[in-house]
């Protein structure tokens, strides 16, 4: 489609060095309209000034006429500029940036006189396609850019355009700046609006993965024209509902905005459509999150309706200062101040809704323009008194070319200094020379704040967060609550002042939520939904003895070994460290088991003692009786090692001392059977055993057999002892406090060895139960071997299928009953007699019963 544009606007001060501009003030909406009962197409362009803007244009002027002013900025040289208007068009982009390179007073593209005018810097554009449409051209003259729009990086324009510079930080520091936003607020269910054009689909591949990876999700994408044409109505008609639908979504309350001012007047004009009278605002439930590239505009037509929609937006915005002299500038600012500048009779009659006057037109105007109205009369969305950040970076522009010239001026003083006769001139000064001196530029400037680039070209610094407060008087203002700065300290690249937000009004002061779905409280975990998004899931309830302490996780855990889970599985218990204790039931129980027993062996000792010349006694090695029952009263009171709080000394004489004990206790048993054999053996004429039978043969099988018992029990304590450990398995909700037997080998040879003693009692003593004796003891010590074994033989598969303390107390028990069975079946008989047949305890007694 070709179409008429006027010649460009411009805004022309002279000066010694030009700085060029292109500023975006002017766009047009075209509308084609077809008429069934006319088949030729009615064409209207409506031109539009951005009046917002026209700040852009005063920012340049400001530093400008700040620093002419200023003797030590650049002595000796007048700065002056010219700025054209790009359109938002491709064509007229180029057309302009001839016209600053070529043009004075007839345009003559690639040919320059002496008289012409001396460009030596060009600053722009806002948009990425007018920044790039510029460096097409002024890339081949090397002449400097310095772009104040904040747009992604184009391959075309980075290293390989070396006079390409940005005055705005890079923009990954943005997107990484929302990304820390959406998770400090847990807004994992967001949508996009993306302007539909190179931009915006960069920033979408840019952006989607990194919030994948940060479990954000995108629940809806829309890309929005970049001008709306109405040519296609029902493409324009599918666009405005799907938009319409995306804003009345239910679960997603946070927006990403993304591209250019335009935008929002394309989705203020969407809202009015669907609202005309505004009824939906006060309600309006979403909040925007806008980003560096898009000011707050509304065009004339626009401006009652007002930005009531917005309230409580939050946008990245590039840093700025607000600087008071620029404001008492723009109080200064007249009808008569502005000759040569071509916006402004443009940006004034938009601005105010007025018309100057046209004397070659005899129309009457209601409305007349006076020149003399108050630009601080007009709302934010036409007009803001406080410098915005592209305006900052325009202002900061303008002072690194000053900064360079200055430096350049310095390096030609200190050559003339030395008379190096290789000067340069400023007259003779040209744009590439000025590279040299940018790449390294640093300075602070009238804010105190450092400008200088990174080696990318890119200004360094960050972006401010800020918040949009609305007044029923459809302004508003903008209220800084934090930063993205990825050149501070640690911890302070994001930062958020949540307290000083204000939030849409349907919200009511309370932080907004938007997820897909509810959030899986502590106790439950996440689990995806088939053919959904990742952020959409139900919750099911954690397993048996794992958690989840936290909102939304994915999978449950294990608590320490030392803890477990509570009954609603969203918090661990310390588990209760138990033992076998002397103040609980059983402990209390064993333990007076035990000091019975302890009490009948002393009784049953002090007896013998008392009835020691007795024959009962003296029948069957009184010496093996008495060591018997002392061992007997060793092993019940060895019990008393296993109860109580385990410690080092317990575990560490614990199994030792009961293995040597028990020992000597069946030792002495089989001493006392062989000493039986080996008297009748004697008895036999000829016999050999003669000379064994005494304390000889008993005292040689107590301590020979002691010894190794001894032995492995020194072994054992030296190479592997035992040692107190807890036990966190065994048993759940419980910490086990026991002692580790450190070398499970060396226990089960200490209990193996006594066992093979004590089966071999059990033979000998059933071999010589039917000897003729009045007092033979083999049939009784037959009885207790098997109770013995008994008891130690079941003690092995039971001590190890149980756990915790009673494995304990099942030691304890077969410890006691063992002991008890054989003070029982051999000492009972005899203290019977002893006690209670005293006339069977003679030696006419047993001589008759020999008889």
């Amino acid at each position: 489609m070709n179409y008429p544009f006027p010649a460009p606007h411009q805004w022309y001060q002279p000066g010694d060095l030009i700085i060029g501009g292109i500023a975006s003030q002017v766009y047009y909406v075209f509308y084609e309209v077809s008429f069934k009962e006319h088949p030729s197409q009615n064409m209207f362009d409506v031109p539009y000034v951005v009046t917002k803007f026209y700040q852009h244009i005063l920012a340049l002027a400001f530093a400008v006429k700040e620093i002419n002013k200023n003797p030590k900025s650049c002595p000796n040289i007048t700065l002056g500029f010219h700025i054209y208007d790009s359109y938002y068009d491709a064509r007229m982009t180029y057309r302009t940036t001839l016209d600053l390179l070529f043009k004075s007073h007839r345009f003559v593209p690639n040919y320059k006189c002496d008289t012409q005018k001396n460009l030596i810097a060009i600053i722009g554009g806002l948009s990425a396609d007018t920044s790039f449409h510029m460096a097409d051209t002024l890339g081949f003259y090397k002449i400097p850019q310095l772009t104040y729009g904040s747009f992604p990086q184009d391959k075309n324009y980075g290293s390989q355009v070396p006079s390409f510079y940005r005055m705005v930080p890079n923009e990954d520091h943005q997107h990484m700046g929302i990304i820390s936003l959406l998770k400090h607020f847990g807004w994992t269910w967001v949508g996009l609006f993306t302007v539909d054009d190179n931009s915006g689909e960069h920033f979408l591949e840019t952006l989607e993965p990194l919030l994948s990876h940060n479990g954000i999700c995108l629940a809806f994408t829309q890309r929005i024209p970049h001008i709306a044409r109405f040519d296609n109505l029902d493409e324009f008609h599918d666009t405005v509902l799907n938009i319409y639908v995306h804003l009345t979504d239910d679960k997603a309350n946070a927006f990403i905005m993304y591209g250019e001012s335009l935008i929002i007047i394309w989705l203020r004009s969407i809202i009015f459509l669907r609202d005309p009278e505004n009824r939906q605002i006060s309600s309006f439930k979403k909040v925007w999150i806008i980003t560096t590239q898009i000011d707050f505009i509304l065009t004339g037509f626009q401006r009652s309706w007002g930005l009531q929609i917005f309230q409580g937006a939050i946008s990245f915005t590039i840093h700025s200062q607000n600087l008071p002299q620029f404001q008492e500038f723009l109080w200064g600012i007249k009808l008569y101040w502005t000759q040569g500048d071509g916006f402004f009779k443009d940006f004034w009659e938009q601005a105010f809704d007025c018309t100057f006057p046209n004397p070659s037109v005899s129309i009457e105007v209601n409305d007349m323009c006076t020149g003399e109205e108050s630009l601080q009369s007009l709302p934010a969305s036409l007009f803001e008194m406080s410098m915005t950040g592209h305006s900052y970076s325009i202002y900061k522009a303008v002072y690194v070319v000053a900064h360079v010239l200055q430096g350049i001026y310095l390096t030609n003083f200190k050559e003339r200094a030395i008379g190096n006769s290789g000067i340069l001139k400023f007259q003779d000064l040209q744009p590439w020379q000025l590279h040299h001196f940018l790449h390294d530029i640093s300075f602070n400037n009238s804010a105190g704040e450092t400008v200088s680039f990174t080696d990318k070209r890119e200004m360094r610094g960050g972006f401010d967060i800020m918040n949009m407060v609305t007044f029923p008087n459809k302004s508003f203002i903008q209220l800084k609550i934090g930063s993205v700065n990825p050149y501070a300290l640690d911890g302070k690249e994001f930062i958020i002042h949540e307290d000083k937000i204000m939030w849409p009004k349907g919200f009511k002061q309370v932080v907004p939520v938007s997820v897909c779905n509810d959030y899986c409280h502590p106790g439950n975990r996440k689990k995806k939904k088939e053919g959904q998004k990742f952020c959409c899931y139900d919750c099911v309830p954690c397993p048996e003895g794992k958690i989840s302490n936290q909102k939304d996780m994915d999978n449950c855990f294990r608590c320490p070994e030392d803890q477990y889970a509570n009954k609603n599985k969203n918090g661990c218990i310390p588990n209760l460290i138990t033992f076998l204790s002397y103040k609980e039931p059983l402990g209390i129980g064993l333990t007076s088991v035990a000091v019975l027993c302890s009490l009948i062996t002393i009784l049953v000792l002090g007896t013998f003692i008392k009835h020691k010349d007795t024959p009962i006694v003296k029948a069957n090695n009184r010496d093996l009786t008495y060591a018997l029952l002392i061992a007997l009263l060793l092993c019940f009171l060895s019990s008393f090692l296993f109860i109580g709080h385990p410690g080092k000394m317990t575990c560490l004489l614990r199994q030792p001392t009961f293995g040597i004990i028990f020992f000597v206790a069946v030792s002495c048993v089989l001493a006392k059977t062989i000493t039986v054999v080996a008297a009748f053996m004697a008895t036999k004429p000829g016999s050999t055993m003669r000379k064994w039978v005494g304390k000889r043969l008993s005292n040689s099988i107590v301590l020979s057999g002691s010894l190794i018992q001894v032995s492995i029990c020194t072994g054992w304590l030296m190479t592997s002892p035992p040692f107190p450990d807890l036990d966190m398995n065994s048993v759940a909700e419980e910490t086990i406090l026991q002692c580790n037997e450190g070398s499970v080998t060396m226990f089960y040879c200490v209990l193996g060895y006594m066992g093979l003693l004590a089966i071999a009692s059990f033979i000998v003593a059933f071999a010589a139960r039917k000897l003729p004796d009045s007092f033979n003891e083999a049939k009784f010590i037959t009885f207790s071997m098997l109770l013995f074994c008994s008891v130690w033989l079941s003690f092995v598969p039971t001590y190890l299928s149980t756990k915790g303390k009673s494995m304990v107390v099942v030691e304890i028990f077969s410890i006691l009953s063992s002991s008890a069975g054989l003070l029982g079946c051999i000492f009972a008989p005899k203290c019977y007699i002893i006690v209670l047949k005293p006339e069977l305890n003679n030696r006419e007694q047993l001589i008759r019963r020999k008889m």
